[in-house]
């Protein structure tokens, strides 16, 4: 199994605030790794040093063997990273088909977005094809997320970083987001996806890393962490059965 993207030793200032302090992650190719921590914990700061949104202060972000840690974001979602913010990053005035095509790099008109793919997106979040025509601002917050990640994946990417897909929906609307993100993973499609919710965490993850006070505490299997209570406990704060 090859790694996909590694980051070593990873700071991050923002301002006066030093938030990333010495980051080591790996996350290997063709899987879904989970990103876990407390509030606070540098989720949201790791993904955004990965895509160049903030750049680290020092270490190295490689992807697929190449240094990408103080490349503009615009060169880095060119070299087939895709991000989804936590705020979701749609177009509310546009409608689901403009969100799409804006997505598309170098679409002008819908003939330009592979067919097949645009199908298959529809299998993964039928809302979509059914809300084609409406503005993404009148979409539920479930349908927005799916949208978001919609855009993501409108063309084949090499990485995705997800920020909390499953926050704020509603338990039908998060097994619907589960089902695709297996389809997702069926396909072979390498994701880095930071979760606060542990049931869907462990439902998903292959591998797992845990983040406390801007550092990674804890990686290895997400099957390992889930079989085991007293460290979930301990890494995450979980009650014991709490995420039965």
């Amino acid at each position: 199994m090859s790694d996909l993207l590694t980051l070593k030793d990873v700071h991050t200032h923002i301002a006066a605030y030093h938030i990333l302090h010495g980051v080591d992650l790996v996350v290997p190719a063709n899987q879904l790794t989970m990103l876990l921590g407390r509030n606070g914990a540098g989720k949201t700061t790791t993904l955004r040093t990965i895509m160049g949104l903030w750049h680290a202060s020092q270490g190295s972000v490689t992807l697929d063997g190449q240094d990408i840690t103080q490349k503009p974001t615009p060169d880095i979602a060119q070299s087939g990273v895709a991000y989804v913010p936590e705020s979701m990053g749609i177009f509310s005035d546009l409608s689901v088909r403009e969100n799409m095509l804006l997505a598309a790099r170098g679409a002008r008109k819908l003939d330009d977005i592979d067919t097949d793919r645009l199908e298959w997106i529809f299998g993964l979040f039928p809302a979509m094809k059914k809300f084609w025509l409406h503005p993404a601002g009148k979409l539920s917050g479930g349908q927005k997320q799916m949208l978001a990640v919609s855009r993501a994946i409108i063309e084949p990417r090499k990485l995705l970083l997800i920020d909390e897909p499953s926050k704020g929906l509603a338990p039908a609307i998060i097994q619907n987001m589960i089902e695709a993100f297996r389809q997702l993973k069926a396909a072979n499609t390498t994701i880095l996806l930071v979760e606060q919710n542990f049931n869907f965490a462990r439902q998903l993850g292959d591998s797992v890393a845990v983040m406390d006070d801007g550092r990674v505490v804890h990686s290895g299997s997400m099957a390992e962490l889930a079989a085991d209570e007293a460290l979930q406990a301990r890494l995450l704060g979980l009650s014991l059965g709490a995420h039965q």
